[in-house]
């Protein structure tokens, strides 16, 4: 009886953290004006808070159903909502994002800060599935295999401290003998067959119909940040177009050539032939050159693990430092860990069963509602300019990312990439990183043996 009063007071304290967080945000309308109408005499948002609720108290939504309690709808209910083709799920997720962004977080950032869009995906694993709607054969870059499923391909905001995802798409192979399933027929007029036609496309396109919804709804940053797989002549002169700066990672390829001291030349050219930066730059080499007529900067950054490595950053301003394009691009690094708490923590690849696209849909966006909520929550929690006017006007806001840490996110994609390459193992790892460190000056080396 202990263990079932100690569940209940559990349940009751989620219960009444999600509500202040509908009634902050007014999470009803944000649904009704994504097309979530009830079709019968159960409140849409009724509907939404249950399935919201699921990862916090450990249930899955058949496990509920059968528990019964605060679950006041019939399995039917629930599946007709996930299953609609009218609800709209990606502007549900952008006005939820806004509303927070601009609502909550920007208030409490300076106005020189600069704030960044991410764009990045992950896997979204299908593996024992084969009658999934749309279910491609994807590559796992990480495992470097192919598995069945889709591209989570996200957008989201970044201020430094707090990330919030303000758009997604599960994206399918837009080859089509790699699907196993193709879309089924929907109404042309619904949300759920322009989903399903994004879906069909390629990443680029998709990338920047995000941006656009984005940019259209109000939420505003000075930079877009993506990896090598993104950073594609055609994408940065898209997002140019929109007046947004890039900072990207670039592929050390040889088809990607750029227009530097008269001469088209590839990033490994351009490295080659350049004297590099003495001592113990952060960076080896940092030339100005032109994408397509486009100005650029190209910074190599070292890595100090493996001397013949080396990463290139691309900045379409030219304005920033050295320094400061590898202390922005840093930022990136948020997007990944909102990956790895969404499968890990908040159920995103687990629970969901259903073979309809809509369903996966749904899922996404209220699994990333969950993450906006806990992020909001973490943020009242660690800035001490949440307290209140009196507060705010005493209180510092948070630090931005530091070149320190930016750097530090870097050498650990190196030290995946050495160790991925090398099949060396993590003492030998650790070995190396000794030497690097018994190699800095003393008063940099006990630093950063501190921070570790």
């Amino acid at each position: 009886m202990h263990s079932i009063t100690q569940t209940i007071a559990v349940e009751n304290e989620i219960s009444s953290i999600t509500e202040s967080f509908f009634s902050a945000f007014k999470l009803g309308s944000l649904l009704k004006q994504s097309g979530a109408y009830k079709a019968k005499g159960i409140p849409v948002l009724g509907i939404f808070r249950q399935l919201f609720e699921l990862a916090f108290i450990h249930k899955k939504l058949f496990e509920a159903l059968r528990a019964g309690g605060a679950v006041f709808a019939a399995k039917d209910t629930f599946y007709r909502f996930l299953n609609s083709v009218n609800i709209n799920w990606t502007r549900f997720t952008l006005l939820l994002a806004e509303r927070v962004v601009n609502g909550k977080l920007v208030p409490l950032t300076d106005e020189k800060r600069l704030n960044v869009f991410i764009v990045d995906d992950t896997v979204y694993e299908r593996n024992r599935s084969k009658n999934v709607e749309l279910l491609s054969w994807v590559y796992d870059h990480s495992r470097k295999v192919f598995v069945r499923g889709f591209r989570l391909l996200t957008l989201g905001w970044s201020d430094g401290n707090t990330f919030v995802p303000a758009g997604s798409c599960l994206l399918a192979s837009a080859d089509g003998d790699k699907r196993f399933q193709e879309a089924r027929s929907v109404d042309k007029r619904s949300c759920g067959y322009r989903r399903r036609q994004l879906s069909q496309g390629t990443a680029p396109v998709a990338m920047m119909e995000l941006v656009r919804g984005a940019l259209a709804a109000g939420l505003k940053a000075s930079y877009v940040l993506f990896d090598s797989w993104f950073s594609t002549p055609a994408n940065i002169l898209a997002l140019k177009e929109l007046k947004l700066n890039v900072i990207a990672m670039v592929k050390k390829t040889s088809k990607v050539h750029y227009l530097y001291k008269g001469r088209m030349l590839p990033v490994t050219k351009i490295y080659a032939q350049e004297p590099k930066r003495r001592g113990r730059s952060r960076y080896l080499l940092s030339v100005e050159a032109e994408l397509q007529s486009l100005p650029v900067r190209l910074v190599f950054v070292r890595n100090r693990r493996k001397r013949k490595e080396y990463l290139v950053l691309l900045s379409t301003d030219r304005s920033l430092s050295e320094e400061e394009v590898v202390r922005l691009y840093g930022k990136r690094w948020s997007i990944e860990v909102f990956f790895k708490t969404c499968k890990s923590l908040l159920r995103l690849t687990r629970e969901c069963q259903s073979i309809s696209y809509d369903a996966m849909s749904a899922w996404v966006s209220v699994v990333f509602a969950r993450y906006v909520m806990l992020a909001y929550l973490n943020r009242l929690d660690v800035d001490e300019r949440t307290a209140g006017e009196l507060f705010y006007s005493v209180c510092d806001e948070l630090a931005d990312i530091t070149l320190l840490e930016a750097f530090e996110l870097l050498m650990r994609v190196w030290g995946e990439y050495v160790s991925e390459k090398l099949g060396l193992l993590e003492e030998d790892l650790s070995a190396m990183l000794e030497v690097f460190l018994s190699s800095l000056p003393t008063p940099l080396r006990n630093k950063l043996k501190l921070s570790a």
